[in-house]
């Protein structure tokens, strides 16, 4: 199975390390990860900042960059995830555009997401022998709904304390 990684802006500048482990973890599964070398921002800061052209207009380009391959879409971000499902919105009904935000939003992933609802994962054979909490982001619980995926995966991390 291929999969194209959106990793984030953020991602990118601050959470490198996170990106490179996922892009492991994903080939440890049997996971073709490929990286559109194109992408950038989603546009989630423009349009939470009242920006919706320029919000739209990054939105083009992402759709573009990701449109080129069926294969799911992979993100550790759910509030890059919720804004690429948040496309639809965007667009007339009707117009390409509007049709082609639905499709990929449809394709588009968190990472619990797709590793528990899509592949069935919930052990990746992790170890780690700290104590741990966790707090799910807004957008992750409340915008995409995901509130176990997460504490499912910690839950099969041998040694944890959670």
């Amino acid at each position: 199975m291929h999969v194209q990684l959106f990793i984030t802006c953020l991602g990118e500048n601050f959470f490198p390390e996170m990106l490179e482990s996922m892009t492991t973890l994903l080939e440890r599964l049997g996971i073709t990860p490929c990286f559109p070398s194109e992408q950038t921002c989603c546009g989630q800061p423009q349009y939470n900042s009242g920006f919706e052209a320029e919000a739209r207009s990054m939105a083009r380009r992402w759709m573009r960059t990701f449109s080129h391959s069926d294969a799911p879409i992979i993100s550790p971000s759910g509030s890059c995830v919720e804004m690429v499902r948040h496309y639809p919105h965007l667009f007339p009904e009707g117009s390409e555009e509007h049709t082609l935000a639905i499709e990929l939003a449809a394709r588009t992933f968190e990472f619990t997401e797709f590793l528990v609802r899509q592949l069935g994962v919930t052990d990746v054979g992790a170890h780690f022998p700290h104590r741990v909490t966790y707090h799910a982001s807004c957008h992750l619980l409340r915008g995409l709904g995901l509130r176990d995926e997460a504490k499912r995966l910690l839950a099969a991390v041998r040694d944890l304390e959670f």
